[in-house]
């Protein structure tokens, strides 16, 4: 019985390593997009309504914010901190009108 020595051709073996070598690395997991909106809420002082999965509305501006929740700072009441994973949805006020806004047209030159 004879044997033979298989020995591997390191050829194919390297252009194997090539190939995934050159595979596109998956995506960032994390984006901050979500910290971006908060910050820019946050400076341009824009009143929010932010709506709970329970049905409760609450209208105000973002105070600040952390990894699991917003302060919200309403107009002559109560603060709140609320969850993030209680929130259903958040937009923009679209009944608060600026000072700056309410200006009448017809007085400016």
């Amino acid at each position: 019985m004879t044997r033979k020595l298989i020995k591997p051709d390191l050829r194919e073996i390297k252009k194997i390593s090539k190939k995934d070598a050159r595979k596109k690395p998956p995506p960032a997991y994390k984006t901050h997009a979500e910290n971006y909106y908060y910050i820019k809420q946050m400076n341009n002082k824009t009143h929010m309504v932010v709506e709970l999965i329970n049905g409760e509305v609450f209208k105000g501006r973002i105070e600040w914010y952390d990894k699991n929740c917003i302060k919200i700072k309403r107009e002559d009441e109560n603060n709140f901190i609320v969850f993030k994973q209680v929130i259903k949805y958040m937009y923009k006020d679209p009944d608060f009108k600026d000072a700056e806004n309410s200006v009448d047209k017809s007085s400016k030159p």
